[in-house]
């Protein structure tokens, strides 16, 4: 019988006061009595309207429809038809401004909980003894696949599926991109990514670590070692700065550092050799989910007051809804329409204060968001030891610098059309090396988008 239940199921989470010392998931996942009673809310609707919000086209009613009638594994298999990464998926997508915003349910009320469904299902997928999986046989194509970020793992995972021989190279020593430096394991479990990434492998995808394309090799010493094709997915890891007196000074972190020595360094263990500073008043500069990711992280680092400073209203900040809440419920302070515009110095050159000015709201600007006008007179001082910048990045020069022929955009960003294409025959590029910093899924839908094309060109039917 369906859930006419005008509200969604509540997510199971750690308490706030708890999980802000802790670095266990915040989000403790369905039961699967929630999840079956979740999967009735799902009207089945004939013209599946969520589908359009679902940039890797999941087929989202159908595996609903499996969940409902606790047939968990078939749903799991019919998400994995189109994601390579369901469980990365169903914890860190906006499904909020996706999938879950085309839904009918959210017209009266709250939207059937996908995401939530969609982390369920391979939750559950990677809690059964694992299956032997089987390699697709070979087509004879071979094809270089830079960056193990979201759109490099589904590039990859989507040819090896056809039976291209594929080869990931990875400048890190751990791959997983972003998902394993960026996003801290509160949010998404590291042995989830080594799970996604491990199932790859097991189709043949092969990885080689410590690989920094432009340095190690160039995009052409691939092509000369019979890669027919390259799909360039080597995100968006150069941070941005404010330009503002004081960022040099010891204290100041960008966030990419902040957060690759927390999440793939692993320096909130006490057997972590990695150094990391244990401030006591921390300022996280920004609004994104970045930013949200370093105020949370510096939180369960042991600082006893953390601030988020933005130049914008709540209305205007781009991080997910949920994570806002999340942290405001942990204890974090915004200061919200305030921007900084000096870092204060000790003695001893460390960070003592932040100098802030208040902001207005003017006219919208380009973005179509209300530009931030500065109130003259209005300086305040924050007194902290630690400043995090979380102002945004953008695509690392290297490997542009070091291929010629490769179009960029004025920003840095590489010029690729709508299939992927690049100003170079035979390679494409996708995620945040061309649209500068994004979400996972819109990385991912990148990923297969350049991976069909690839696939016709070098194997038309």
């Amino acid at each position: 019988m369906p859930n006419m239940s005008p509200i969604k199921n509540p997510m199971p989470s750690q308490d706030p006061q708890v999980r802000n010392r802790n670095f266990k998931e915040v989000a403790l996942g369905y039961t699967a009595e929630i999840a079956i009673d979740e999967a009735k809310r799902c009207l089945n609707c004939k013209n599946r309207p969520c589908l359009s919000g679902c940039p890797v086209q999941i087929r989202i009613p159908d595996f609903i429809a499996k969940m409902a009638e606790g047939q968990f594994e078939e749903a799991y298999q019919i998400i994995s038809e189109s994601s390579s990464l369901p469980a990365v998926c169903g914890r860190v997508c906006p499904q909020e401004t996706q999938c879950e915003s085309k839904c009918v349910r959210g017209i009266k009320g709250e939207p059937v909980g996908i995401g939530r469904l969609e982390r369920f299902a391979a939750d559950y997928h990677n809690a059964q003894p694992a299956a032997e999986v089987k390699k697709p046989e070979s087509n004879g194509h071979k094809v270089a696949v830079i960056g193990s970020g979201p759109s490099g793992l589904t590039c990859a995972g989507d040819l090896v599926k056809k039976g291209y021989d594929v080869t990931i190279f990875e400048a890190l020593h751990t791959p997983g991109g972003v998902l394993v430096y960026g996003i801290p394991e509160f949010r998404l479990p590291k042995e989830i990514v080594r799970k996604e990434v491990e199932t790859l492998k097991q189709l043949g995808v092969k990885i080689e670590t410590n690989m920094v394309i432009g340095k190690v090799l160039s995009i052409d010493e691939l092509l000369e070692q019979g890669f027919e094709s390259v799909f360039i997915g080597s995100g968006a890891g150069l941070p941005r700065f404010m330009n503002i007196p004081g960022e040099n000074l010891k204290g100041v972190y960008s966030a990419n550092e902040f957060l690759t020595r927390v999440n793939l360094m692993k320096a909130y263990r006490d057997d972590s050799t990695t150094p990391i500073m244990h401030a006591k008043k921390v300022a996280v500069v920004g609004g994104g989910n970045v930013a949200m990711d370093a105020a949370r992280s510096a939180m369960r680092l042991g600082a006893e007051q953390v601030y988020v400073v933005y130049r914008r209203s709540e209305e205007e900040l781009p991080a997910r809804r949920e994570e806002f809440e999340h942290a405001k419920e942990e204890g974090i302070d915004f200061r919200l329409l305030n921007n900084p515009v000096e870092i204060l110095a000790d003695e001893n050159g460390n960070v003592r204060a932040m100098t802030c000015i208040r902001m207005e709201l003017g006219e919208p600007d380009a973005s179509g968001r209300r530009r931030p006008v500065e109130m003259p007179g209005s300086e305040f001082t924050l007194d902290v030891d630690c400043v995090i910048i979380a102002i945004g990045t953008s695509p690392n020069p290297l490997i542009t610098s070091t291929t010629e022929g490769l179009d960029t955009q004025r920003w840095g960003g590489i010029v690729a059309d709508e299939t992927g294409l690049t100003s170079r025959p035979g390679i494409y590029a996708g995620g945040d090396a061309v649209t500068g910093a994004a979400t996972v899924i819109l990385a991912m839908g990148a990923g297969k988008t350049a991976a069909s094309a690839i696939d016709a060109s070098l194997n038309p039917a």
